[in-house]
């Protein structure tokens, strides 16, 4: 059978699953963004070198054989140890598959990782079903002792509701030499990077937690089901957005806008419009309802109604009216009314 499992460049929203985790990753005094990759790791590279931010430091190292998550990190030391140079700075650590996680929380995690002067922080979250998911086990001073992953916890291990997000921080100079330290006795027989806790714990350093307020950011989109889970929590992000911007959306839940389409105040959405890829539209322009436009540019104060369009240019106080196709290339000139059941080429 064919799995299922979603890859990092599945798209959510138009955009590979990955790129919100690079983005939530870009902070300001985030210095360079090293990608483990494996498995298809050309097309990974070439996937996200052009459509990352430009303002991101990218490198890639690839895990030829896997071994865990702790042995992913691993790999990575190397380039990570050229970016710092002399200097101690810290490692922020991120699993590709929490599209749902806000820069805002990356952000607030480094700021209570540094005042602190920990170690190691790692985000945490409580979950009613914790099922999955490692559970957090606290020392009795509230220190995380270490992390215990479902399949080697114990019964009452695997009734705490605490969970591992995967998503930590850990001083550079301390995560070389705790790697060292972590073996693979366990069920997976894998470099476990949650036993960085257990070793950093034993050793005297501070490792603590930092709970989620929102468990939500931190859900792992392992099958299809999670995906479209995701994908609506993010289609309700962006319509937010646009809303607080000035535009009006007359139905939220029924219209569908793509991560990079660009909304200028004023414009109306109705129900059912659809706006994929790289859409631009102009101030005052009136989209739908149940309009389809992929990589459109609409003018000011232009009017479509139901269309369906592609790569196509509508111009400034245009009419499209229902039932339309545009086909790729087609152009509408500024003024102009374009009548129902007309096909137009370029």
């Amino acid at each position: 059978m064919k799995s299922t499992r979603p890859k990092p460049l599945h798209h959510l929203c138009g955009r590979p699953m990955v790129l919100y985790v690079l983005d939530a990753a870009a902070q300001e005094d985030v210095r360079a963004t090293v990608v483990v990759v494996g498995h298809g790791a050309t097309w990974v590279e070439k996937a996200l070198t052009e459509r990352a931010r430009a303002d991101v430091n990218l490198m890639f190292v690839e895990q030829s054989e896997q071994l865990g998550t702790g042995h992913a990190v691993s790999v990575a030391l190397p380039t990570i140890d050229d970016e710092l140079g002399a200097s101690d700075g810290d490692v922020l650590i991120l699993p590709g598959d929490t599209p749902l996680l806000r820069p805002s929380t990356v952000a607030r995690l480094l700021d209570v990782h540094r005042e602190s002067q920990a170690a190691l922080t790692v985000l945490t979250a409580e979950v009613e079903d914790p099922s999955g998911y490692g559970r957090i086990v606290h020392a009795k001073n509230g220190a995380i002792a270490r992390i215990v992953e479902e399949r080697d916890a114990s019964a009452d291990e695997r009734l705490i509701t605490e969970i591992n997000t995967s998503i930590m921080v850990v001083r550079a100079s301390l995560l070389g030499p705790a790697l060292r330290r972590v073996g693979r006795q366990n069920a997976k027989h894998e470099y476990y990077l949650t036993d960085l806790i257990a070793v950093l714990h034993e050793a005297g350093h501070v490792t603590q937690a930092l709970l989620l307020e929102d468990s939500s950011e931190a859900a792992g989109v392992n099958d299809l089901v999670q995906l479209a889970g995701a994908e609506s929590v993010l289609r309700g992000r962006i319509n937010e957005k646009w809303l607080r911007r000035g535009v009006v959306i007359w139905s939220p839940l029924n219209t569908y806008v793509d991560a990079d389409v660009e909304l200028a105040p004023e414009v109306s959405l109705l129900p059912g419009t659809v706006l994929k890829g790289h859409c631009v539209i102009e101030r005052g322009a009136r989209i739908g309802p149940n309009a389809i436009l992929n990589d459109v540019f609409v003018g000011e104060f232009a009017q479509v109604s139901t269309v369906e369009a592609t790569n196509a240019r509508i111009g400034a106080e245009a009419r499209v009216e229902s039932f339309v196709v545009l086909v790729p290339g087609a152009v509408i000139a500024p003024g102009e009314v374009v009548m129902p059941f007309s096909f137009r080429a370029p």
